[in-house]
């Protein structure tokens, strides 16, 4: 389980960027609907003047805070411990930075949300429901 230390640091350093207003992120509306042993694709697309920017990926479970998944800049890839790249894993392009999860579990259904440090004016997320025949979700930690 992630420290709250890790999701402190994660929202002072998104605070202290400056947002001017020319940036946007987009997630794409809808549910994300699959069963256990798939993978998901999340897309997020993003407008921005500045050269090198930290897009960040993180999950919302039901009842709880935001945790960190991940940050992506053009000269780095930082995965939270929680969120290992071999199942979590995005690839920063020119104007996108999908979401990868792979080897779906019950557990990973959530809310994820795409941001640029947290700059975006209007939020939009993407629910992804995991189904299995079992009844109970113990957490497989990654």
């Amino acid at each position: 389980m992630s420290s709250p230390l890790t999701g402190l640091s994660f929202w002072m350093f998104c605070s202290s960027t400056e947002c001017k207003g020319e940036e946007k992120v987009t997630q794409p509306p809808g549910d994300v609907i699959l069963t256990q042993g798939q993978t998901a694709t999340l897309k997020c697309t993003f407008t921005t003047t500045d050269y090198n920017p930290y897009l960040f990926w993180y999950k919302q479970e039901v009842n709880s805070y935001p945790k960190f998944i991940l940050r992506r800049s053009r000269s780095s890839a930082d995965n939270s411990p929680e969120f290992v790249k071999d199942r979590f894993d995005a690839e920063l392009k020119d104007s996108s930075v999908p979401l990868r999860i792979q080897d779906l579990h019950v557990c990973d259904s959530a809310v994820y949300y795409c941001d640029q440090c947290l700059c975006s004016k209007e939020q939009q997320y993407n629910a992804v429901i995991v189904y299995k025949h079992m009844t109970n979700c113990t957490h497989e930690h990654i």
